[in-house]
C-alpha cells in the first residue's frame, strides 16, 4: 500500500511481489475550489480504495466538508477533476448517486412532519425503490438507528443527536456502494456514539466504502482502514491507517520504577526522552533500543519492560498539521 505525506510518496512493497493498482471507489485529482476569492481547497489529490473505511481529519477550514461536497457533485469545483464510482463529477452524478448514501453538514427534513413521514418523502424519491417496498425499508431503517419508538414525532422536537440518526437511515434506506457521513457522531451520546460504529463495521464487512469526516480522533483510530489528513485546503498525508501510524518517529517505551533517574541518565546520553503516563518515552532517531537499555542498566536503572511504542493518531495528526487545535468532544 502507498503512503503518502505532503506530496512525497513511500511504497512498501514485499520482496518479489509484483505492484497492482488498488481499485478506487472515489478520486480527485488538482482539485480546487474558491469562494470570492478565498482559497478553500487547493490541489487536492485524493484517493478512497474500494470497500475501505477512510476518515477524513482536519482542524476547522481545512477544506473536508467543501471536498466532500465536490465529491459529491453538490458544489462545481473551480478546476480539477472529481471521478465517484467510475463516473466523471458532476456530470455523472445521476448515474453515481443512487449507490450513494450521504449525511453532509447536518440533516435537513420537513420540521412539522414525523420522523417517519420525512423517510417516507426520501424512500419516495428513491429511484432503486418500488413504491411496494417504501413501507419496508423504511421500517428497517428507523430500526437500525434505533428510531423506531421516536418515529412518530415531529422532526422539530428531535434531539440533536436524533436529528443525526435519522440523517443517517435516510442515507441507508436501500443498499449502497458507497455511504458519506460529515461528523456523524455530532450530537450523540456514548451509547449512539457506539451504535453509529457497529453500523460502520456492518458496512464495511458487507464491502461497502465509507468516508467519514470527522474531529473525534479515537473514533476515527477505532473505525477507519485508511485515513486522510487535510490542513489549509490540501492534503498532507494520505494511506492506510496502520501504515501511517507506523511511520511517525520511532519511540521505545520504557516501563521502570527509577523514573527520575532515567530521565537524568537519557538527558546526560543525549537521548531525547519525556515521561508519561505508559512510561519513559524515548525517540529512536539517533539512537537504537539495545543502548538505550545498556545505558539504562550501566546506570543502575530497573527496567521491568521495554517495547517499541506506535505513534497515536493524536500526535500524527498535530505533526501533520503543525499543532493546529482540534476540537475533541465532551462525552457525558
Amino acid at each position: 500500500m502507498t503512503t503518502t505525506y505532503q506530496g512525497e510518496t513511500a511504497v512498501a512493497v514485499p520482496e518479489g511481489a509484483a505492484t497492482a493498482a488498488v481499485p478506487l471507489a472515489a478520486k480527485t485529482r488538482g482539485l480546487r475550489k474558491l469562494y470570492r476569492g478565498t482559497v478553500a481547497v487547493d490541489q487536492v489529490d485524493l484517493d478512497v480504495p474500494a470497500g475501505a473505511v477512510l476518515g477524513m481529519l482536519g482542524p476547522n477550514g481545512s477544506g473536508k466538508t467543501t471536498t466532500i461536497r465536490m465529491l459529491l457533485g453538490l458544489v462545481r469545483p473551480t478546476e480539477g477533476e472529481v471521478e465517484l464510482l467510475g463516473e466523471r463529477m458532476p456530470d455523472g452524478a445521476g448515474r453515481a448517486l443512487p449507490d450513494v448514501g450521504a449525511l453532509v453538514e447536518g440533516p435537513g427534513f420537513h420540521p412539522f412532519l414525523s420522523g417517519r413521514e420525512n423517510l417516507f418523502r426520501m424512500a419516495a424519491a428513491e429511484p432503486r425503490l418500488s413504491t411496494a417496498d417504501i413501507p419496508g425499508a423504511v421500517a428497517a431503517a428507523l430500526e437500525r438507528v434505533d428510531l423506531t419508538g421516536a418515529a412518530h414525532r415531529r422532526y422539530r422536537g428531535y434531539s440533536l443527536g436524533m436529528k443525526q440518526r435519522l440523517g443517517l437511515a435516510a442515507a441507508l434506506l436501500v443498499p449502497r456502494r458507497m455511504v458519506v457521513l460529515d461528523e456523524p457522531t455530532n450530537g450523540l451520546d456514548p451509547a449512539g456514539t457506539r451504535d453509529i460504529r457497529k453500523i460502520i463495521a456492518e458496512l464495511h464487512a458487507a464491502g461497502t466504502t465509507v468516508v467519514v469526516s470527522s474531529h473525534l480522533l479515537a473514533e476515527v483510530e477505532a473505525t477507519c482502514t485508511h485515513v486522510a489528513v487535510l490542513h489549509a485546503g490540501t492534503v498532507v498525508a494520505q494511506g492506510e491507517l496502520a501504515e501511517l501510524l507506523e511511520s511517525g518517529s520511532p519511540n521505545l517505551l520504557v516501563s521502570t520504577p527509577d523514573t527520575e533517574l532515567a530521565m537524568e541518565v537519557l538527558r546526560e546520553n543525549r537521548m531525547p526522552s519525556k515521561l508519561t503516563p505508559e512510561g519513559v518515552r524515548v525517540e529512536l532517531s539517533t539512537t537504537t533500543p539495545p543502548q538505550v537499555l545498556e545505558t539504562l542498566v550501566k546506570a543502575g536503572v530497573g527496567v521491568y519492560e521495554a517495547r517499541r511504542a506506535r505513534t497515536g493518531l493524536e500526535d500524527l495528526f498535530a505533526r501533520l498539521t503543525q499543532d493546529d487545535p482540534i476540537e475533541h468532544e465532551e462525552r457525558a
